[in-house]
């Protein structure tokens, strides 16, 4: 049997154990430190927004513009390639069996405009020997005629046949130019980003999630900068711009504004921040940089600060681009 005390001893005990429970629970979890620490601002007076890498002429999405079995892929990740370079090509063995009958078709037309050109010859000449007969009696009015009709019809046969070798030529430069259609080239001078075709796969045409290569002019890069509709107004052109690298925030350079898309749009790149709306919508302007200044990559992501004056709430109205705001 329990002593007596036994009974009351755990319920004191069960007691504190729940007063420290609540106490306890009640404290604010400790703050986690941040793994990386955040860039700081250079400026006193500013406006931040998010940018996104990308090439000066902006990533190219390559397509073709016929459907068909890769043949062979001329480039890799990584090339530099010069406008008009060969990226892909397509299997082109039907054009190819085409282009061989319409080179046939041409010679037979070219064939037909030297028997229509012999036609004409001849009755040129019939005419020119019963013109030639001096005496009425020894040829008659109906076969003079007969014959004039004759030269007016070889006239006919060969317009028909130069038409013809025109037909045969133009039909023999579109499969010429279908040919040319399956050589996929470069655009501009760049560097090859992606590949995302291969060899025997089938090359479909039209707007394509994922583009069959991806390619830029990488000689200098643009930072593409979302500044969010309320700080629009306070935006202005000469204002300087610092950017800062995602992971690092020792590692910035100083931004040089390339030009201002003066259109708000929704945005679309979202940081991931739980408090970012997806229907913020956003002024999107381009800075451009050195890819020698830091060691990025295209698509990654940036911390862009950019000046602006503070407000004072003295101004009236200010116009969009001019200061204000703070």
């Amino acid at each position: 049997m329990l002593p007596k005390a036994t009974l009351p001893i755990l319920a004191v005990a069960g007691f504190l154990f729940g007063v420290y429970s609540v106490v306890t629970g009640n404290q604010p979890p400790p703050v986690a430190p941040a793994v990386v620490e955040p860039a700081r601002p250079p400026f006193a007076s500013y406006i931040a927004g998010a940018g996104i890498v990308e090439a000066r002429s902006r990533n190219i999405g390559i397509g073709t513009p016929l459907p068909g079995l890769v043949k062979s892929v001329e480039v890799k990740v990584g090339d530099r390639v010069e406008a008009g370079a060969v990226l892909f090509r397509l299997d082109d063995r039907e054009p190819l069996a085409e282009l061989e009958i319409r080179r046939a078709d041409l010679l037979k037309a070219q064939a037909g405009v030297a028997e229509a050109e012999a036609s004409l010859t001849d009755a040129n000449t019939l005419l020119a020997l019963a013109d030639a007969v001096t005496d009425e009696r020894a040829i008659s009015a109906e076969d003079i005629k007969r014959r004039r009709n004759a030269v007016l019809i070889a006239k006919a046969r060969l317009e028909t046949a130069h038409a013809q070798v025109r037909q045969a030529e133009a039909q023999l430069a579109a499969v010429q130019t279908t040919l040319d259609r399956m050589v996929v080239r470069a655009p501009i001078r760049g560097e090859v980003l992606q590949v995302n075709v291969r060899l025997g796969e089938y090359a479909t045409t039209g707007f394509l999630s994922t583009p069959l290569v991806i390619m830029g002019d990488m000689d200098r890069l643009h930072v593409r900068v979302d500044i969010d509709e309320n700080d629009a107004w306070r935006f202005r052109k000469d204002g300087k711009a610092y950017g800062y690298l995602r992971g690092n925030s020792q590692l910035g350079t100083e931004l040089k504004l390339a030009y201002v898309e003066p259109y708000i749009v929704p945005k679309r790149s979202l940081t991931g921040d739980s408090t970012e709306r997806v229907d913020t919508r956003v002024l999107q302007v381009l800075y451009s940089f050195d890819p020698a200044a830091l060691p990025v990559f295209v698509g990654q992501q940036m911390d862009v600060f950019i000046e602006a004056p503070e407000y004072t709430g003295s101004t009236p109205n200010p116009q969009p681009g001019e200061g204000g705001g703070g």
